[in-house]
């Protein structure tokens, strides 16, 4: 039964990615039609939160390798090429975007660096998608295929579709956040995006029997009912946006995409489950031993709330319209005198020693801890190796501790003048 807790952790974490780093990648690459003035404003907006929406993407990545090893086995190796293209793309998106952030003007490079990355992102991950649908080649739980099994019209087809639902949530984000668009423009743009995801997921779902190996049946009652109201959902939520684009209130045609967008997955897992990686791979089949399900669940089911505040607090703290902040010129530094500094007491090096003693003591036991509770194992590396590691990180803690007394980091406090 812990398999399928993983697998429905692993889904939700996908799930969070695409709705939430879906609308900033298509800010990103609607900045690239955007003239310079609007591609400064798209970055700030972006920057509020983009770091928070990508780290779910970890946690996917995560509950995968550990909770469901068999399919991040076959998965993994069919698409080293367009995942690795995705990992570059990332990195150079936030490259971009930071160092225009920083400028403190517009820069036309990185400007074209952020949207530019953000397309290939987008492209990387639909290909990814594509490839996971079409069925990866595999024997006995290994991918037998090559290097560019994941090259199909069909991978190549999800990428376009992904690209127009990132993009169809970035307009509604846009809408949401700033004042540029006029109404006219932004209900034509919104339309069209909407019109085209409609038009792709259609071709895209009546291609998916031809195109995955497995057999596709909705015969089914437990697979047809959820399956119909995921669709039924997703299209009342694609009326919503199509009337909320161009009208208020204006955050109305991101919730709907959002709503779109999470229909439309469920609708795809409710035709797959139990199916991880086609045609016949299960999660009953693929996942890890029970000891590793366990201490799975509970690790990543206890960092999602901390993820989830996260992205609350991001989106409460920049809630509202965007407006640009007006830098305003900083009076000269005054120059005050410091007074003399005493020696530091004695008593508070021995408190720090202490206290790196106890978090050492408290490290150790947590380790053995961890490894007798959930992997069966009485002694980690033996008792000679534990006293080596905890002799090792104590004398290194207790050296640098030494090294910043003789610097002065303990004294911050005392040098502050009132």
């Amino acid at each position: 039964m812990l398999e399928y807790a993983a697998y429905a952790l692993a889904l939700f974490s996908l799930g969070m990615y695409v709705v939430l780093d879906g609308y900033d990648l298509g800010v990103g690459m609607l900045s690239l039609a955007a003239g310079p003035e609007r591609r400064r404003e798209y970055g700030e907006i972006v920057a509020t939160a983009w770091d928070a929406n990508e780290s779910w993407i970890i946690l996917a990545g995560v509950v995968l390798w550990a909770g469901l090893p068999g399919a991040y086995a076959v998965v993994l190796p069919a698409v080293y090429l367009p995942l690795v293209g995705m990992l570059i793309a990332v990195i150079l998106r936030g490259l971009g975007l930071e160092m225009h952030s920083a400028a403190g003007g517009y820069r036309r490079g990185w400007a074209l660096l952020f949207g530019g990355a953000s397309l290939a992102a987008a492209v990387c991950q639909g290909l990814v998608l594509g490839a996971v649908l079409t069925g990866p080649r595999q024997e006995g739980g290994r991918f037998t295929g090559g290097a560019f099994d994941w090259l199909s019209p069909y991978s190549l087809l999800c990428a376009l579709g992904l690209v127009v639902v990132y993009l169809l949530a970035g307009a509604a984000w846009l809408q949401d956040k700033t004042e540029g668009w006029s109404r006219s423009r932004t209900r034509r743009t919104g339309r069209a995006l909407l019109a085209a995801t409609a038009a792709l997921a259609v071709v895209l779902g009546l291609l998916l029997p031809g195109a995955d190996p497995q057999h596709l049946r909705l015969d089914e009652p437990l697979r047809a009912v959820p399956f119909w109201l995921a669709v039924a959902v997703a299209v009342g939520a694609g009326a919503v946006a199509w009337s909320g684009f161009g009208r208020a209130p204006d955050w109305r045609p991101f919730a709907a995409v959002a709503t779109l967008t999470a229909a439309g997955l469920l609708a795809l897992v409710a035709l797959t489950a139990p199916v991880v990686v086609p045609p016949a791979s299960t999660v009953h089949q693929v996942a890890s031993p029970h000891s590793s399900q366990l201490f799975l669940v509970l690790g990543v089911g206890l960092c999602m709330p901390f993820v989830l505040a996260y992205n609350v607090y991001a989106w409460r703290s920049f809630r509202g319209k965007y407006a640009d902040p007006v830098e305003q010129v900083l009076p000269p530094l005054r120059a005050v005198p410091r007074p003399p500094v005493a020696p530091p007491a004695p008593s508070g090096t021995v408190r720090t020693v202490l206290r790196r003693i106890l978090l050492v003591v408290l490290g150790i036991l947590a380790t053995a801890l961890s490894q007798d509770v959930f992997g069966g194992v009485a002694e980690w590396i033996g008792p000679l190796g534990v006293t080596v590691l905890a002799g090792a990180a104590l004398a290194a803690w207790i050296a640098t501790d030494r090294r910043d007394l003789r610097s002065g980091c303990f004294d911050a406090e005392a040098e502050r003048t009132p």
